[in-house]
């Protein structure tokens, strides 16, 4: 007989999501360092836009640079502008 667990799964991702509030670690769209959540703050205290408008207006930000050639040019910006 195979005995398990049904909540096994359920189980293992609390652990995971234990395991991220230790480290610090906030889950907006995925876990985010403390770091990117300071970051996602000023963007969100800046703008006023919503976690849906974040992450969209971030996709359109790099989409347009992709589009542009500019990735390179992005990259090095955000790395400049990195707290």
């Amino acid at each position: 007989m195979n005995k398990f667990k049904p909540n096994a799964n359920a189980e293992k991702q609390k652990r995971f999501r234990d395991r991220q509030k230790e480290k610090g670690n906030k889950q907006v769209r995925g876990y985010v360092t403390p770091n990117a959540k300071f970051c996602y703050n000023e963007i969100s205290e800046k703008t006023g836009w919503t976690d849906s408008e974040i992450l969209s207006n971030s996709l359109r930000i790099t989409y347009a640079a992709y589009k542009c050639g500019q990735i390179k040019l992005l990259n090095e910006w955000l790395k400049d502008n990195n707290n």
